[in-house]
C-alpha cells in the first residue's frame, strides 16, 4: 500500500525543516512503514485542500488521509498495533504527551526566536510574503529585530535544554534503551533549529548532537 507524507520544503526542495513533519518520519521509520514524501510550502494550500485543512504534515496511507502530527502518530498506533509501539503502556503515552506540550510551550520558542530570521531567508521566493505577515503578527516584532537579541536566546535555549542534557546523561535515549515517540518529538524540534540556524546552535561535542545521531542511527536515516 503506498503512502505518501506532505513534507515542508525551503527553497531547497531537499531541505525539509518542520519539526512536526521530522516527528512523523521518524514515527514511520519506527512502524517500520515504507513512505514517499511530496515537497510542500506554506503558500501551496491547494495541494492539500483535499485534507480538509491547510497545514501538514498530512499522511496519505491508501485510501485514508490524517492531518496534524498527534493524528497522524495515534492513527499509526491504531492501524498498525503489530509494529513496535510508538507510546509503550499507557502510563509512558501519557509522560508523552507531557514531553509534548513541554517541547510546543517551551523548546519551540526558544529555538524559533534564534531561528525565524534564518528560516526567512532560506524560504522559496513566494513564502516569503505569508511568512514575514504571519509570524511578525504572532510575536509582535519584525523578523530582522531578532538578531539583536541572538546571543541572550541562544544562552536561553541551552538553560531550557538542562533537563534534557540531565536525562541524556543518564541513559541512551529520552524513552531509556531505545526512542519512542518522546524522542522523535524533541528530536523534530532540534532537528528543526540544527537545519534552519545560519550558526551552530551546538558545540560539536554535545551530547545532544551525539543522542541526534543515535536516534537516526537507530533507524537508518
Amino acid at each position: 500500500m503506498k503512502r505518501i507524507l506532505y513534507d515542508l520544503a525551503a527553497a531547497d526542495e531537499a531541505l525539509r525543516f518542520s519539526p512536526y513533519c521530522w516527528r512523523i518520519k521518524l514515527a514511520l521509520a519506527h512502524k517500520n512503514l515504507s513512505y514517499e514524501t511530496v515537497p510542500w510550502r506554506f503558500t501551496e494550500k491547494d495541494v492539500i485542500a483535499f485534507s480538509g485543512q491547510g497545514k501538514v504534515p498530512v499522511l496519505v496511507d491508501g485510501e485514508t488521509t490524517i492531518s496534524g502530527s498527534q493524528e497522524v502518530a495515534d492513527y499509526l498506533e491504531r492501524q498498525y498495533p503489530n509494529e513496535a509501539s510508538l507510546f509503550g503502556e499507557p502510563p509512558a503515552r501519557a509522560l508523552t504527551m507531557f514531553i509534548r506540550a513541554w517541547t510546543e510551550d517551551m523548546l519551540h520558542p526558544a529555538i524559533a526566536r534564534i531561528i525565524l530570521p534564518d528560516i526567512y531567508a532560506q524560504l522559496h521566493p513566494k513564502d516569503k510574503a505569508y511568512f514575514r505577515a504571519s509570524r511578525e503578527k504572532a510575536w509582535g516584532m519584525a523578523i530582522e529585530d531578532f538578531h539583536a537579541g541572538r546571543e541572550g536566546h541562544v544562552k536561553a535555549l541551552q538553560a531550557v535544554l538542562a533537563p534534557v542534557r540531565r536525562t541524556l546523561a543518564g541513559q541512551s535515549f529520552i524513552a531509556g534503551d531505545a526512542p519512542s515517540y518522546a524522542d522523535h518529538i524533541v528530536f523534530g524540534a532540534l532537528q528543526w533549529g540544527r537545519l534552519m540556524s545560519a550558526a551552530p546552535l551546538f558545540a560539536a561535542d554535545d551530547l545532544l548532537l551525539a543522542w541526534m545521531d543515535a536516534v537516526l542511527a537507530v533507524y537508518g536515516i
